[in-house]
């Protein structure tokens, strides 16, 4: 199982993006082994970044995105690819990925901030 965390930087101790469609990277982690793939997202200037980004974290077939904040159109997109959300998380990427392990953390069922919140 895979999840995704938004990150300011391409690597474990980067700090989380609290914003998921403009984030500046996903740090795609395996919980269980904590190998990692970096992926710099390239919507973040776009109309559409959540929906964008969104699609992507589906691409890559995970299970949990890990973020500060979701939009409604980001949500949606990733709700229906059966990707779970959860928003409020802070920290470390290598922070985050162990309270989702220990349980800590829960899914946000519904949206947390307004359409294009983060935009600029």
């Amino acid at each position: 199982m895979k999840v995704a965390v938004t990150a300011s930087g391409p690597d474990l101790e980067s700090q989380v993006d609290p914003r998921f469609g403009r984030c500046q990277y996903l740090v795609i982690v395996d919980p269980e082994t904590m190998q990692f793939e970096a992926v710099e997202n390239s919507g973040t200037a776009a109309q559409g970044a959540g929906v964008a980004t969104g699609q992507l974290v589906a691409s890559k077939g995970v299970k949990a995105v890990l973020t500060g904040n979701c939009g409604p159109n980001a949500h949606q997109v990733l709700s229906a690819a059966g990707v779970q959300v959860i928003t409020g998380v802070s920290g470390s990427v290598k922070d985050a990925v162990a309270k989702y392990k220990s349980g800590q953390l829960k899914p946000a069922l519904e949206p947390d901030v307004p359409a294009h919140y983060g935009q600029g």
